[in-house]
């Protein structure tokens, strides 16, 4: 049996009905065909998610009551991930991936080595808006709770001056992301590099600010697929992928 599709919303209520619309309400009625009876998620994209069944539709919008609503506590540590920009549609794809395997927050990096640069202006905008977009239309596939944050694009500088752990995939470093030590609770900066790599002055940077240069494995990753494959580590490492602890609340029949 398939898990109930999720649709998100701006508030969710602990109890009562949630009349879906907008660009949301439209997917569901003309695109999903929810019908009446129908069961559905309902997420606020900041940990709070709903079990709820279809009781009206119209063209374009659906309401729903809801059975029960469940908060989901934000992972544990939180992964922040430094993607550097990549050419063509492979930076959305490496933010798609990357949203599915857990990441929280993603800071697009202005690398050295990055052909592109996502200037300030219209089409840095766009860019942006894109992997934002991108993020979000993940997250409703992979069912999360949390939606991640896509933060402004950042400069080497930015990223040492964050502090607290930090791991950069290089693929000549010596040490393997499975013997990492890696915190509980708290945050941990992942830095991920362009198709040209990280370079020597932006390791030098990285590594005297407290990053600790980490390989995957054997195999040197494309730059849209190496931040997907460590958080999943990541996520096996530090328990981020156990059993989410959460409180249930449930809403009173009508």
């Amino acid at each position: 049996m398939s898990t109930a599709p999720l649709f998100l919303v701006g508030e969710l209520p602990a109890a009562g009905t949630v009349v879906l619309d907008g660009p949301e309400g439209r997917h569901a009625a003309a695109v999903k065909r929810i019908r009446v009876g129908e069961v559905v998620q309902l997420g606020d994209g900041r940990g709070a998610v709903a079990r709820a069944h279809a009781v009206a539709v119209a063209k374009d919008s659906v309401e729903f009551a809801l059975d029960e609503v469940v908060h989901h506590p934000a992972p544990a540590p939180r992964v922040v991930l430094a993607q550097a920009l990549v050419k063509g549609d492979r930076g959305e794809l490496a933010v798609e991936l990357a949203t599915e395997a857990g990441v929280d927050v993603i800071l697009p990096w202005r690398a050295a080595r990055c052909v592109v640069r996502w200037e300030q202006g219209p089409r840095g905008e766009k860019a942006l808006a894109r992997w934002r977009s991108t993020v979000r239309e993940a997250a409703k596939q992979a069912r999360r709770p949390w939606i991640p944050e896509v933060g402004g694009p950042v400069t080497t500088a930015d990223l040492v001056a964050r502090g607290g752990p930090a791991l950069v995939l290089h693929e000549s470093a010596e040490a393997v992301l499975s013997v990492a030590d890696l915190p509980a609770d708290g945050e941990v900066l992942l830095v991920v590099g362009p198709e040209g790599g990280v370079s020597d002055e932006e390791l030098a940077a990285l590594t005297a600010a407290g990053a600790r240069p980490v390989r995957l494995g054997p195999e040197v990753l494309r730059a849209s697929t190496a931040a997907a494959v460590a958080l999943g580590a990541i996520g096996v490492l530090t328990g981020r992928w156990g059993d989410r602890h959460h409180v249930a609340h449930t809403a009173p029949t009508a």
